[in-house]
């Protein structure tokens, strides 16, 4: 039976997907955890899991003013002890409020992705430092990759970083507004970080290139390393906001183009094949466009939190809800058209710049900020969880 607060899914979990016999049934449930105000909206919400008894749920989130794309305020962080059920007040995060340098301009951290880095203990979050010249207008060319960490034994923040990379690719190319927002990055084993990043080759306003950075980190500063392969696509602004997962054996990045969505498969995370665009497994197009998608590898199966065309969403801005969760074929790099579910559903608000959260063996979230519009445009807008239980 279908409630508003849980859906029973049967999604396929076998790796070869076209004998596929066994359900790998999943719930899911849906919370708000977060509302926005009169004269803000909480946007860009992510969060990451520090261990302990009980284990802590962290999310950063990041004040919006209404009427502006990217009129970002100060960095928030909310936190919940009961895997969700109480959640403390937002609070600013001091290190990285808004500030004003030298020459006059203002420089702020967002997109951030925040993730519990095992091997040192603390929380890296990842993302892009925005610039904003005289205090107002937004100048591509101060974008940096960011960082900064937490440490749960002091029980604060570090200061914004900036991560250090070579002045030219391996194409000869200057590499210039380089930025980690909005991604989804992927820790191995022994602590080593492939953080995936997107950059312009040459000057500001060439098309974006997507690059897997191999890189240490000691728990305090991030360094690069080396990267591999430099994806590009000539049309329209490129391929960005790319995401990483590692699948039985292999590395998945997925991006994001201006008319579609691309991924591409490696054997060492960092050379990677010739990009793909995303189709259903019958080859039509996936149907999504100008918006990032994330990655959740569970078991035996792999899956894209995604939105596309074609869901009766017309009315809704690049068509950015309803949001979807579905099986990928790992062999064919498609979506499996059978085993597509809702994970959101369209509620007059665009969806699709949120994060994966991996909460236990059994439990994994999807954190997501509306953008109200239509008739919602003066509500307040939510911060939304949706909790994908799974059976096995």
């Amino acid at each position: 039976m279908r409630t508003t607060l849980a859906i029973l899914l049967g999604l396929f979990a076998t790796t070869s997907l076209a004998n596929a016999a066994e359900p790998a049934p999943l719930r899911i449930e849906r919370m708000t955890i977060l509302t926005g105000s009169d004269d803000s909206l909480w946007f860009q919400s992510r969060g990451a899991v520090i261990p302990g008894q009980p284990p802590r749920i962290m999310v950063t989130t990041q004040a919006l003013d209404r009427g502006g794309v990217h009129a970002f305020r100060d960095i928030s962080e909310i936190s919940s002890s009961d895997n969700g059920s109480t959640w403390t007040a937002p609070k600013v995060i001091e290190p990285l409020r808004r500030k004003k340098n030298a020459d006059g301009d203002e420089l702020v951290a967002g997109d951030l992705s925040p993730q519990w880095h095992a091997a040192s203990g603390t929380v890296l979050a990842t993302g892009k430092m925005f610039g904003f010249r005289g205090g107002t207008r937004e100048d591509r060319a101060l974008e940096r990759v960011a960082d900064c960490v937490y440490s749960p034994s002091t029980n604060a923040w570090g200061e914004l970083r900036t991560l250090d990379l070579p002045v030219t690719d391996h194409a000869g190319r200057k590499i210039v507004s380089p930025n980690s927002g909005c991604c989804q990055r992927y820790d191995l084993p022994g602590g080593d970080i492939l953080l995936p990043i997107r950059y312009s080759a040459g000057k500001v306003d060439a098309p974006y290139v997507t690059i897997v950075a191999l890189c240490r980190f000691d728990g305090t500063t991030l360094i690069y390393e080396r990267h591999g392969s430099e994806l590009s696509r000539a049309k329209g602004r490129g391929l960005y906001e790319p995401s990483i997962t590692a699948f039985h054996g292999r590395y998945y990045v997925t991006m994001r183009a201006d008319d579609s969505g691309f991924v591409a498969r490696s054997s060492d995370g960092l050379d990677y094949e010739p990009i793909v665009e995303w189709t259903f497994d019958d080859g039509k197009p996936l149907g999504s466009y100008n918006t990032q998608q994330h990655w959740i590898a569970h078991g035996d199966a792999l899956y894209l939190v995604y939105t596309r065309r074609g869901a009766d969403n017309d009315h809704i801005f690049r068509h950015r809800a309803p949001l979807f969760i579905a099986q990928v074929d790992p062999e064919r790099l498609c979506v499996v058209r059978a085993t597509e579910q809702v994970l959101f559903p369209e509620d007059n608000a665009s969806l699709g710049n949120g994060g994966v959260l991996e909460v236990s063996p059994n439990e994994t979230w999807f954190i997501e900020s509306e953008l109200v519009a239509g008739s919602r445009q003066r509500d307040c807008n939510k911060v939304m969880v949706a909790r994908i239980l799974w059976a096995n």
